[in-house]
């Protein structure tokens, strides 16, 4: 096991009960959904870290993304609560905010890997689908919003039957642009009292550039099959 990964793994877990902080009222049941979330994502990449992990130091990079991915699991406890809220947009500006930080810091202290690139990655797709289910259950948009928080788990499930859809992608800026946009959109939607007019506008943008994103890659793949 990579030196510091345990005191990472308090500080998720410390991360993980911010919904008693932010919501005392019913934040017992909400703050034990992220700490059995968060539990349940240290024993996943616990796993992983010997098969995709070179280094013998965790490293801050990868407690940043750990810290991230408690803080997903606090936005999915919740819902519990209730959807939407000025905390909700609070706690998700700074996961995003940290979004690029745990890359720049593998990068300056030498602990880039497939697995850190990899965890970043699934972090920002279980964000975006936290952050859709908030605004669906707010009411302030239709079903479409879901499409932003689903749309990576139905790529990743078209691979059992188009196998070349797991191909290697070369790198895009635009993929990278794309998802920001996305992340930063369902930011936005959590706003109380946002228009409902420019909530679906938002919503509506923000999936037309996601199946511009997915579209493209897709014909890649099946271009290189």
């Amino acid at each position: 096991m990579p030196a510091g990964f345990w005191p990472a793994a308090g500080l998720a877990v410390l991360v993980a009960l911010v919904p008693l902080v932010l919501r005392p009222v019913g934040g017992g049941i909400a703050a034990l959904i992220a700490v059995a979330g968060t539990g349940a994502v240290l024993v996943f990449i616990r796993g992983k870290l010997g098969l995709h992990y070179p280094h013998g130091r965790f490293g801050l990079c990868n407690m940043v993304t750990l810290a991230r991915a408690a803080m997903v699991a606090a936005l999915a406890g919740m819902l519990w609560q209730g959807p939407q809220g000025w905390d909700v947009l609070v706690l998700a500006t700074v996961a995003l905010a940290l979004d690029g930080v745990d890359g720049w810091l593998a990068r300056r202290s030498g602990l880039t890997s497939e697995f850190g690139a990899r965890f970043d990655m699934e972090t920002d797709a279980a964000l975006a689908l936290v952050l859709a289910a908030h605004v669906w259950l707010g009411g302030m948009t239709g079903a479409e919003v879901l499409l932003l928080g689903a749309m990576r788990y139905a790529f990743v499930a078209a691979f059992w039957p188009f196998p070349w859809l797991a191909a290697a992608l070369p790198d895009r800026f635009g993929r990278k642009v794309v998802c920001v946009v996305q992340i930063a959109a369902l930011i936005l939607l959590q706003v109380p009292g946002l228009m409902p007019e420019l909530a679906r506008g938002v919503a509506w943008g923000a999936v037309a550039a996601l199946v511009w994103s997915f579209g493209r890659d897709v014909l890649w793949l099946w271009r290189h099959r």
